[in-house]
């Protein structure tokens, strides 16, 4: 254990992030940056140290940054200012998901319990792999990606940057997702979608363009 993990952001997906990192063993400590400090000052079992509004005050040699905020856009914007300040960030892949060897995994994703990713797949910067989430072989998942709980993703599917998948929603072979969509909750996705679609329903229908 050599390194310190912060993490941006003190709420549920934060502390799911914390459990990953301690289960992996691999931080000497782990802590909190969050707007809400000082008046929130613990997450579960972890301080809340800072608001994160000078992240240059926590760099060192010997740090790690994790971003647990589940709005993609606003995940991307922070990424983008560690990556300024040439922050490492940590990605962190649950002890229980399964990840082939083959796969390509981006910085600063998160790929949670019970997560599957098959073979010859790529997953891009900053992504986050839900619980119980599956993306089958040969798919590709642009950045900054949100594939919720219990979600399945087909063979061959590409999934758009700052696109969402909602919870226990269903993608089929080959289908192609664009840039900055969302799919909802329990929907079945049997055709392409558009930049900037909304599809909801199964099978699922386009309601509107973001």
């Amino acid at each position: 254990m050599t390194k310190h993990l912060f993490i941006l952001g003190a709420g549920g997906h934060g502390k799911v992030a914390a459990d990953c990192a301690l289960l992996l063993g691999r931080y000497l400590s782990i802590s909190f940056l969050d707007a809400r400090y000082p008046q929130l000052q613990q997450a579960s079992q972890w301080p809340v140290v800072g608001k994160g509004d000078e992240l240059s005050l926590y760099q060192t040699a010997d740090t790690e940054f994790f971003v647990a905020i589940g709005d993609n856009h606003t995940r991307q914007k922070v990424i983008k200012q560690l990556q300024a300040l040439q922050c490492q960030l940590a990605t962190l892949i649950h002890p229980t998901a399964v990840v082939s060897q083959t796969d390509l995994v981006g910085a600063g994703t998160l790929i949670c319990a019970n997560a599957v990713v098959n073979i010859d797949t790529k997953i891009g910067v900053a992504n986050i792999i839900n619980t119980c989430a599956s993306v089958d072989h040969d798919c590709l998942v642009g950045d900054f990606v949100h594939i919720a709980p219990g979600v399945r993703v087909a063979g061959g599917v590409s999934i758009g940057d700052s696109s969402f998948i909602g919870i226990g929603s269903v993608i089929i072979p080959g289908k192609i997702v664009g840039t900055n969509c969302t799919l909802g909750a329990g929907s079945t996705l049997l055709g392409d979608m558009a930049d900037n679609s909304v599809a909801v329903g199964s099978p699922a229908k386009v309601i509107k363009q973001q």
